[in-house]
């Protein structure tokens, strides 16, 4: 505020009109971009308006039905106002709240879109990626001031939902463009000339010599915990580059090859039949791939590996392949229970109501057999 607000208040507040001084106050903190102060503001003149106390906000809960939706639009319209001048401003953390406050994320997330990579960008990465506004933008916020380290640190900790598939597209063309250029560096050093490729595959096609026993281009570890996100991949260009991933890393030495989870005990051999299966690339051999490790598991230890082949087996749209799975080894399991669909769901993927309903009435479930009767004739 200007040294001589003061001043230029205390004759409004003598004069016929003293509710003027709001007025005055409004246009002030409009001018000097002290929008808190404004939103603050012109929701004290609508509490004069209104007849209500103005130094403490009121219970809303208790005000009368009428002056509660005047007042509640009142805080509404000066919530946008100040969001919207805030965003102005470029100051996105200070818009944030109000704009959260009156539903409109996607102008919030549109312009955290703009934002450029910084110093002072940890309060927009709290917003975009913690908090769930535009979390791809706040991965590669995070790449870029923090590196791949971090942000796979708060992906795995903290990814939501929500954009995750484009956060892991993100993650995924970052430590490719990481993994290449630190290949073309070894290539040229050696070869003496640049390679034009821009292909992982096709830099360590017919060069065994990048591959000695200590010798790795990035962090190995980085790739697994990529990797581990293969089964959620949808998009063709993310699920090529997880194959020349694992391609590298099939041939690093014993040195950087790290134990996984059953199905995926070695990471970038069983991870590459996954994305491969997804691919269309020879599909019944690494379906096979994943069918004999549940085999080899037992009906008791293989319960996490059918649920990962029935998961694979519905992906590739082979619902009746799933079933067969889901019936050996993962009888009577309730949806709470696994994060595949249960035979009931399965049957219902497939169009097989008949064996929807003999199902439903081994299980005593009611309400799934007579969905499964109404269903075909619905269809």
């Amino acid at each position: 505020m200007l040294d001589n607000s003061f001043e230029k208040i205390d004759p409004i507040l003598q004069s016929d009109d003293p509710a003027q001084s709001l007025d005055y106050l409004i246009g002030q903190f409009r001018d000097t971009k002290e929008y808190h102060h404004l939103f603050e503001a012109k929701l004290m003149k609508k509490r004069l308006e209104l007849g209500l106390p103005l130094i403490q906000a009121p219970d809303i809960a208790g005000l009368p039905a009428a002056v509660q939706a005047i007042y509640q639009q009142s805080m509404v319209e000066a919530a946008q106002e100040a969001g919207e001048l805030f965003l102005e401003s470029g100051d996105i953390p200070k818009a944030w709240p109000y704009l959260r406050a009156t539903g409109d994320v996607e102008r919030v997330a549109a312009a955290i879109g703009q934002v450029e990579p910084g110093e002072n960008v940890d309060a927009i990465i709290e917003i975009a990626f913690l908090q769930g506004v535009h979390p791809a933008k706040g991965i590669e916020l995070a790449l870029a001031k923090y590196g791949i380290c971090r942000a796979l640190t708060y992906f795995g900790s903290s990814g939501g939902q929500k954009d995750r598939a484009q956060c892991i597209a993100v993650l995924a063309r970052s430590i490719y463009a990481e993994l290449v250029e630190q290949l073309a560096s070894a290539i040229s050093e050696r070869e003496g000339r640049n390679p034009e490729s821009t292909s992982v595959t096709e830099l360590i096609a017919g060069r065994d010599w990048l591959f000695g026993e200590y010798s790795s281009y990035i962090d190995p570890s980085h790739l697994v915990s990529l990797l581990q996100y293969s089964p959620e991949v949808t998009d063709t260009e993310t699920l090529r580059q997880f194959h020349d991933f694992c391609e590298y890393g099939k041939r690093l030495s014993s040195n950087f090859q790290f134990p996984g989870q059953p199905p995926f005990e070695d990471s970038f051999v069983d991870f590459d039949h996954y994305v491969q299966a997804l691919l269309g690339v020879d599909v019944d051999n690494h379906i096979a791939h994943f069918r004999k490790k549940v085999e080899a598991a037992g009906e008791n230890a293989g319960n996490w590996q059918a649920q990962v082949l029935i998961n694979l087996l519905v992906r590739l749209d082979r619902y009746k392949e799933a079933l067969d799975v889901s019936l050996q080894y993962l009888p009577g399991a309730r949806a709470a229970e696994i994060s595949c669909p249960t035979a009931l769901q399965l049957c219902e993927l497939a169009g097989d109501f008949d064996r929807l309903a003999e199902l439903a009435r081994e299980r005593g479930d009611v309400l799934t057999y007579i969905a499964a009767h109404l269903e075909p004739v619905r269809q």
